[in-house]
């Protein structure tokens, strides 16, 4: 492991949002290099510089073999279980075994994956920017560009200015989008925002009526397309209500809290309007991560603004502090 960033999506299962089998090394948006391979291993070789994936692609399945489909059959996405395919755990802890985290565990200076969560990447590449390639800048710009499909001189509202909201943002200017608005109750979060493509940003504790009527009143009765990137119930809500009653897209990225679930009325979406999610930005991993790799070594977008800390790996427990109090978008940790 060269380098590897602190995702919420790691600190949900610290908090017991996202419910995984303990005691367990977490960590999965990082990059490395290979030290050694198994048995029967073609695709990587020692010395590659390479991805872990936590969305693996098996390229058997049916999802895999499916044009739209990226949540592989084989993935513990599906099914949470701390092993690797062959059901046996490579950590031990004082002799007893310690969980995987989705096919990654990228908080430790080795792992050990399978071969269908690995994927070889440019030998160039600088490894403590390109992890975020890994998730965080994926799954946004993707959620843009690829699940929303957002479309040229659209209005799009972000809900959740973190390191994934901000990579929906560039997503969302990529496609072309005229007008982006930043959503978030946290005001330091706006300039950031303004830099690297929101048009506006609105803080919802500015108004005394709820925020989707806020917004629909900025974008004349709706907006194209809508991003909850937070991961709560009450914004997974407010993002489908302030889109377009008949033509309108609203995509869930942040990961909703353990076993709760959402009440809606479905006159919302008779009328027209799309609620639909996504994993990873909708990519297949193992085929996309060496082309966004590539993408960016052509300089086609910056990763440079998601990255406000770079700590030594020992310093992961001040890196978690930044990430909740909101002082950091994304913290790399070196090895």
């Amino acid at each position: 492991m060269v380098a590897t960033g602190i995702c919420r999506s790691d600190d949900h299962v610290v908090s017991g949002n996202l419910h995984w089998p303990l005691p367990v090394i977490l960590g999965h948006e990082a990059a490395g290099i290979v030290e050694s391979i198994g048995e029967g291993v073609t695709s990587v070789k020692p010395g590659d510089k390479v991805i872990p994936l936590f969305n693996p692609q098996c390229g058997k399945c049916k999802v895999c073999k499916h044009p739209e489909g990226n949540v592989c059959l084989k993935s513990s996405l599906q099914q949470p279980r701390g092993t690797l395919i062959d059901g046996t755990s490579r950590f031990t802890c004082r002799g007893k075994p310690v969980n995987h985290f989705i096919h990654t565990s990228t908080f430790c200076q080795y792992t050990v994956v399978d071969e269908m969560a690995v994927v070889k990447i440019d030998a160039a590449s600088p490894l403590e920017k390109v992890c975020l390639i890994g998730c965080g800048f994926t799954t946004g710009y993707g959620s843009a560009v690829k699940v929303a499909k957002v479309t040229q001189g659209s209005t799009c509202a972000v809900f959740g200015l973190g390191g994934v909201g901000l990579s929906v943002i560039m997503g969302c200017k990529a496609a072309g989008a005229s007008r982006i608005i930043g959503v978030d109750i946290n005001k330091d979060k706006f300039a950031k925002a303004k830099e690297v493509g929101a048009t506006e940003c609105i803080n919802p504790q500015d108004y005394n009526k709820p925020i989707e009527e806020v917004l629909k009143e900025l974008s004349d009765g709706g907006v194209d397309f809508s991003f909850e990137v937070i991961g709560r119930l009450d914004t997974m809500l407010s993002a489908l209500l302030c889109c377009q009653d008949s033509y309108g897209v609203s995509v869930i990225v942040g990961v909703p809290p353990h076993s709760q679930n959402i009440s809606m009325n479905p006159m919302l979406l008779l009328t027209g309007r799309i609620w639909k999610g996504g994993i990873f930005g909708g990519f297949k991993s193992k085929d996309s991560i060496p082309k966004l790799v590539a993408d960016f070594m052509a300089k086609r977008f910056s990763l440079d603004p998601l990255i406000t800390n770079v700590l030594p790996f020992e310093k992961i427990n001040e890196g978690f502090e930044l990430l909740r109090s909101g002082k950091s978008i994304r913290t790399i940790l070196t090895f």
